[in-house]
């Protein structure tokens, strides 16, 4: 019986894993909230993507709602939330870009391609202002009131849908 018993232990805790793991994958990452919501937009000190000798601070952020976009060069899914972006911009959004982990030539080279909806765009090649966001890939994208606190967070791709349905009562809602 003893013996039974023992050989019971580690099949039950394997079913328990694999349950665990499997609720974990099957999961949407998408759907998880960030843990800045409510919170001021993290410190930083860095430069502007085209002008390489100015300094930027979240100070950038007071004042006025803004749409903090995280991008790449290397992002393919950022091409395609390119006229998105332009639009929310059209409509008068203050939309500020985070060039993440890219290289000044590359940031550059895609804007001029793509056009740039942003009134800056901070350049952060070594990810550090994108860590301290929770950022784990690009395209993201925060809102941010006019007090500089995080206010709403969207994972991924901004669609034309987002748009109309989410980013822009979100803006009106902290504005």
């Amino acid at each position: 019986m003893k013996r039974r018993l023992l050989l019971l232990i580690p099949l039950v805790l394997c079913v328990v894993l694999v349950a665990f793991l499997y609720r974990g994958l099957a999961s949407d990452p998408k759907s998880r909230d960030s843990a800045l919501i409510g919170k001021a937009f993290p410190q930083f000190q860095l430069s502007s993507l085209s002008e390489p000798h100015s300094q930027l601070d979240r100070s950038l952020l007071k004042g006025e709602v803004t749409v903090v976009n995280i991008w790449g060069e290397w992002c393919p899914v950022c091409k395609k939330e390119m006229p998105q972006l332009h639009e929310l911009a059209d409509k008068g959004v203050r939309v500020v870009g985070v060039d993440y982990k890219d290289t000044r030539d590359k940031g550059n080279e895609f804007l001029d391609t793509y056009g740039n909806p942003f009134e800056v765009s901070v350049f952060d090649p070594k990810g550090s202002l994108g860590f301290d966001l929770g950022v784990y890939g690009a395209p993201e994208s925060f809102i941010v009131d006019a007090n500089g606190t995080i206010r709403y967070h969207h994972t991924g791709f901004v669609t034309p849908e987002d748009v109309e349905k989410v980013i822009l009562p979100e803006v009106e809602k902290w504005q």
